[in-house]
């Protein structure tokens, strides 16, 4: 199965059409035809489905262009860090990062750095500690930023200096307003809104005892949509601070918790991993910016 197999393929599940992606690919109908046709046979499995005007996708070939996608990307990293690697003013770095008021930091680093290596191009990727840090394993990635403790079995990492906390955002008009602080007990009955990783990792440990008291509504990877439900009265937004607009004009409000629930962002990469050259330099940029950081721990 070669690559160059893959990209045909994965222009034709995107285009759903056999003749816009022979086009786009610059090769002859006839050509990509046979180039598909030589794939499904190799994998023993059929990948379109034929209609009149278009294609779709099998079940089988859904599961192609998941894998496909990945393959192709890793091809296309690795290529470009061989052709970088005597680069000294530039070439790519790859990152995914978790939601944080924190990745202004990030940002910060990268415009200064960018002002040294104006060559550099930077690729972001956004999710929660699952999604970035499944990239990152793969190699799709060069550094993630993720909310939680490190595993430092598998990852390098250097902590953010400053920290995020978690808080209740609700309607200015809401009683609960009025308290400068939210409990346990605040919150017991009321619908909640949370992503799924803090539900777990974060607010059950808060909670405590009080814990089975609380109803989840329904959980959300990105603040801002579960803020949209918060704001017609569906329920209480748990979540970090600076990621919901909660200005005297956004008529929404944001309460820390009590106790306070704290979190560290973090800097990772694989332990023992290769860097190219951009990369290297931007990680030491960010242990000399970082790295006083007595909860650094990077290997």
């Amino acid at each position: 199965m070669e690559i160059r197999t893959l990209r045909y393929f994965l222009a034709v599940a995107r285009e759903e059409n056999m003749t816009r992606a022979a086009n786009l690919l610059h090769v002859t109908q006839p050509t990509l035809s046979k180039q598909l046709k030589s794939l499904e046979d190799e994998l023993g499995k059929k990948l379109f489905i034929r209609h009149s005007f278009s294609l779709t996708l099998t079940e089988e070939g859904i599961l192609l262009r998941n894998r496909a996608e990945d393959l192709v990307n890793m091809a296309d990293k690795i290529e470009k860090e061989f052709l970088s690697l005597d680069e000294v003013t530039g070439g790519d770095i790859y990152f995914g990062l978790a939601e944080s008021y924190q990745i202004r930091r990030l940002a910060k680093e990268i415009r200064t750095f960018k002002e040294f290596y104006p060559g550099l191009s930077y690729h972001i990727t956004s999710g929660d500690t699952e999604q970035v840090t499944e990239k990152l394993d793969k190699g799709l990635l060069d550094f993630a930023v993720i909310c939680e403790k490190p595993d430092e079995r598998k990852y390098s990492y250097i902590t953010f200096p400053e920290s995020d906390h978690f808080g209740a955002v609700f309607p200015a008009d809401t009683p609960l307003a009025s308290k400068e602080k939210i409990t346990a007990g605040d919150l017991a009955g009321r619908p909640l809104f949370c992503s799924g990783q803090s539900w777990e990792n974060d607010i059950r440990p808060w909670a405590g005892e009080q814990f089975d008291s609380l109803q989840l509504e329904g959980t959300f990877r990105l603040a801002y949509n579960g803020s949209m439900f918060a704001r017609e009265g569906l329920g209480i937004l748990l979540t970090l601070n600076n990621l919901v607009d909660t200005s005297p004009s956004s008529g929404m409000v944001f309460r820390p918790l009590e106790p306070e629930l704290e979190m560290k962002m973090y800097l990772i990469w694989n332990k023992y991993q290769s860097f190219t050259p951009i990369a290297e330099r931007f990680l030491q940029q960010i242990r000399r910016s970082f790295g006083s950081s007595p909860a650094s721990h990077a290997g």
